[in-house]
């Protein structure tokens, strides 16, 4: 069911950045191919111990990524939002190349400010709980509740 509403959220995402450059049935490839993006995204952030237990990086940034550089594919000069083409409608790489140097740019400030910031904090303040709240859950520990009580995570 997590995998169902998360493709779900990952077409919503996905189609974004490019709704109103694109066709109502490049929209729904779009949000087709993110929802399948959505699932290796979670088994590879697991893979590499991030903690992510509702998949949120999976929706958001591997389906806004891949929305922008949809934009860059999918655009018409036809939509809504007019513009150029994109390489799929006879754009040729101009669109696409400019999507693609925009993901890494963004992704370039964001990293260096995400790590700024949390190397501040983590020297200010450290990043970790105590071992008990880590090993009761921050669910208990922060909140006094079950955020995932056992028999709904039974169904």
């Amino acid at each position: 069911m997590e995998h169902a509403v998360n493709g779900a959220l990952a077409g919503l995402v996905a189609i974004t950045a490019p709704c109103a450059y694109v066709s109502v049935a490049s929209s729904a490839i779009i949000g087709l191919i993110a929802g399948f993006i959505v699932v290796p995204a979670v088994m590879f952030f697991d893979k590499i111990r991030v903690d992510d237990p509702v998949g949120a990086l999976s929706v958001h940034l591997a389906n806004g990524i891949w929305g922008t550089i949809a934009v860059g594919l999918f655009a018409t000069a036809d939509a809504p939002g007019g513009g150029a083409n994109g390489l799929f409608n006879g754009g040729g790489f101009a669109s696409l190349q400019a999507q693609l140097v925009g993901t890494l740019a963004v992704g370039a400030f964001t990293f260096a400010l995400a790590f700024a910031a949390w190397s501040i904090i983590k020297a200010a303040i450290g990043m970790r709980v105590d071992r008990e709240a880590e090993l009761v859950g921050l669910d208990h520990s922060e909140m006094g509740m079950e955020a995932y009580p056992a028999d709904i995570m039974a169904e």
